[in-house]
């Protein structure tokens, strides 16, 4: 049986209980491409009209950018930080896209032979995908699925994630991975842009996959996308250190192995080390995003805020009620402002995406 099969198996299961919405296309990415808002935030079309986490948003940023304000950002400080899945982009449908894209590679790509660890692994991240609202798998699991795309350049591994990305999103109808961005979040993003805020995307899942997804849809540079790393290592290199070699004018730049896996604390070193700056607003979804938002509203000159996004849609996503209770605490124990997908977005991906039946 295929990957697609599968999963559509796992997510079929998931969602019998879940309500249908109505039928249509999503969003393309040249449609979520053109979404603009202008700097007084007046045209949002994708969030509901008394959402109080937009309002929030809306005054803090009227407030930051006012000259005449206690409380304005220069432009050189205005840094907002994202995480990626579950927080812009689709990651309930069952399992993440790079968890996804690594079964693919094993279960389905016909040009590679995977090692048995390569081929357990896969099978452990199926057995999770069960499961809405299961726990990220390891960091083992992000090792061992770098491992299955070795020795390829950055531009073969970008091109099999492109291809990856027209698949449709397992448990969700007319929706493919590389549109399954959440609309309002984009807007989000326009009206920080357009108010001269700088805005990076720290992820857990690995950065070129980020790259790929996020590139071409969103007006942010690749050196603002920050993900799980990796070591990258000379076609001719063989086993000499990265010291001990200097590259060869027909050396070809490879992708080697596993180095960290950015989550919670590893995302503030990420951006410590990557922006040299401290974040005035940041957004997440899950509690491995919990250090990030911190870091942001913690012992800042600057007026912050972090916001929380809770997939609590159970009828146009696969919302987990054990994953939104741990998000609503979390913006409970730490101040951050709760974003409700249910209640907050006027649609999600686009009108009409619905849950499989």
């Amino acid at each position: 049986m295929s990957l697609k099969n599968k999963l559509l198996g796992i997510a079929l299961t998931a969602s019998l209980a879940l309500t249908a919405f109505t039928d249509a296309d999503a969003a393309t990415r040249d449609e979520i491409a053109a979404i603009s808002v202008k700097a007084n935030g007046s045209d949002f079309k994708y969030w509901t009209k008394d959402a109080k986490a937009l309002n929030a948003l809306k005054s803090y940023i009227k407030d930051v950018t006012d000259k005449n304000s206690a409380n304005f950002i220069p432009k050189e400080d205005r840094i907002a930080v994202f995480d990626m899945d579950g927080t812009i982009l689709c990651e309930t449908a069952p399992i993440y896209f790079d968890h996804s894209f690594f079964m693919h590679r094993v279960f389905d790509d016909p040009s590679f032979k995977p090692t048995k660890e390569q081929y357990e692994t896969a099978k452990n991240v199926e057995a999770k995908a069960k499961h809405i609202g299961a726990p990220y798998p390891s960091a083992n699991t992000a090792k061992v699925a770098v491992s299955a795309f070795t020795d390829m350049t950055d531009k073969e591994f970008e091109k099999k994630a492109k291809e990856y990305m027209k698949e449709n999103v397992t448990g969700l109808t007319n929706l493919k991975w590389g549109e399954a961005f959440y609309l309002p979040m984009i807007e989000v993003i326009s009206y920080l842009a357009h108010n001269d805020f700088k805005v990076y995307v720290v992820s857990g899942s690995e950065r070129q996959i980020c790259r790929a997804l996020i590139v071409g849809i969103m007006d942010i540079p690749t050196n603002q996308i920050i993900g799980t790393d990796i070591v990258y290592k000379a076609e001719h290199q063989g086993d000499k250190a990265a010291l001990d070699y200097i590259y060869q004018k027909d050396d070809k730049l490879l992708r080697g192995e596993f180095i960290i896996k950015d989550l919670q604390m590893n995302k503030v070193s990420a951006i410590n080390r990557e922006i040299g700056k401290q974040p005035v607003l940041a957004f997440g979804n899950s509690m491995s995003d919990a250090s990030m938002m911190n870091f942001a509203i913690t012992g800042n000159k600057y007026k912050t805020l972090a916001f929380g996004v809770i997939c609590d849609d159970r009828e146009r996503e696969m919302g987990s009620p054990k994953t939104e209770a741990v998000m609503l605490q979390g913006c409970r124990d730490y101040g951050w402002i709760p974003i409700s997908m249910k209640n907050d977005f006027k649609t999600i991906y686009g009108d009409n995406v619905k849950l499989q039946k």
